[in-house]
């Protein structure tokens, strides 16, 4: 395992860096990671090392990054890794199939390397190329419309020095080679950037296009890029013009406004806006009856005692929320008969006191007690008669 890495690498991680604002430096964590990789083959425990120290962040934080993306190899990877699809699309036209037999013949599983150092195998979930399922790539170049003996085919001349060319995109590099690129720096191989072409699927959108005529409007294919300097001098211009056309703010009538109380207003000082009058409804609401406020637009304690007290002057019958009582003739009350039957019925029947129950009143019995006993006295009755005689009474 390599712990110190060559001045080369230290001075490209510096190159990536200067890219970045000197607060924002962390954001060259990403293609430090590709960096690293390109100097082992995969992101080690030194490699996670490296990064921190000159980001100034701690191990985890690097870690976490190294361990979400899978581009990032956390063990010693062969010089081609071969990735087949075998999602959805790709399975269905193949691609498990083409995996399996990549896999017996070369006697390794996913994440596993060749015993001489030359192939790792992986499924991939998706590789983003559906229309040319099923699909594979080596070292992340394609290689389209695959099937198991075709895949066969491109490792056995991997594994004997051979660089197959993909369908689409450059020539084959190493994954080291590809990591450098990944980092941020040009591939150095003569003409290697000349190789390969767009796919007909890929172009039939545009073929279909021009059998059609279908283009965006004013679209010019020969309208040369502008510089960030002749971008920037043309906003600045649009923004001139757009602050010209700007109409220029209303000055203040100079006559004087009378005040409140007769005098005149200071001059320059402009009369207050008046409310805007109120006006009908654009269209009717379909109802029979007149248009009134939802009661939405009211306090719940206004809308509780609308509902409560319906015969309130404001109570329609087609008000959301109201409902109106009708006395069995189909017409609702006259207002303020649902008060006049309150105010009976809270007259007719008193509240209890706090001592006794309603309808025990103190005075009858004692009575009853006095009859009682004048009642034994005269006639010399027992104290049954005396309640016999009180419960006639």
């Amino acid at each position: 395992m390599t712990t110190t890495f060559t001045d080369e690498t230290r001075e490209r991680a510096r190159e990536i860096i200067a890219r970045y604002p000197a607060d924002r430096s962390r954001s060259a964590l990403l293609p430090l990671l590709h960096l690293v990789q390109a100097e082992e083959g995969y992101v080690s425990p030194a490699g996670v090392t490296f990064c921190a120290e000159v980001l100034g962040l701690n191990k985890a934080q690097v870690g976490a990054v190294a361990t979400f993306y899978t581009m990032y190899k956390r063990k010693p990877t062969g010089d081609f890794l071969v990735s087949v699809c075998t999602n959805t699309m790709c399975n269905v036209l193949g691609g498990q199939e083409v995996y399996d037999t990549l896999s017996e013949h070369l006697g390794v599983g996913h994440d596993e390397t060749t015993a001489d150092g030359t192939i790792t195998l992986e499924h991939a979930e998706c590789l983003a190329a559906c229309d040319y399922g099923p699909v594979m790539t080596v070292n992340y170049d394609f290689f389209d419309g695959v099937d198991a003996s075709t895949a066969v085919g491109v490792v056995d001349e991997l594994r004997a020095g051979g660089r197959p060319m993909p369908t689409r995109g450059a020539r084959l590099c190493t994954l080291k080679e590809m990591a450098v690129q990944l980092a941020g720096f040009a591939d150095e191989r003569e003409g290697a950037v000349a190789d390969g072409g767009p796919g007909e699927p890929t172009l039939r959108g545009l073929r279909l296009a021009q059998e059609h005529g279908v283009s965006v409007p004013g679209f010019d294919p020969n309208t040369p890029i502008r510089s960030k300097a002749e971008a920037d001098k043309a906003a600045a211009e649009a923004k001139a013009k757009a602050e010209a056309a700007k109409p220029a703010p209303a000055e203040a009538s100079a006559a004087p406004v009378k005040g409140g109380d007769g005098a005149s207003a200071p001059t320059g000082v402009a009369e207050p806006a008046k409310p805007a009058e109120a006006t009908e409804p654009a269209e009717a609401s379909g109802s029979t009856t007149r248009d009134v406020k939802a009661p939405d637009d009211k306090s719940p304690q206004v809308r509780t005692a609308e509902t409560r007290q319906p015969d309130a002057g404001t109570a329609v019958p087609d008000a959301p929320g109201t409902k109106v009582p009708t006395d069995g003739t189909g017409t609702a009350p006259e207002a303020g008969d649902a008060r006049s039957a309150e105010a009976a019925g809270v007259a007719a029947n008193p509240p209890a006191g706090d001592g006794k129950p309603a309808g025990d009143e103190a005075g009858a019995q004692e009575r009853n007690l006095t009859e009682a006993k004048a009642g034994t006295d005269a006639d010399g009755a027992g104290p049954a008669d005396a309640n016999e005689t009180g419960a006639q009474k």
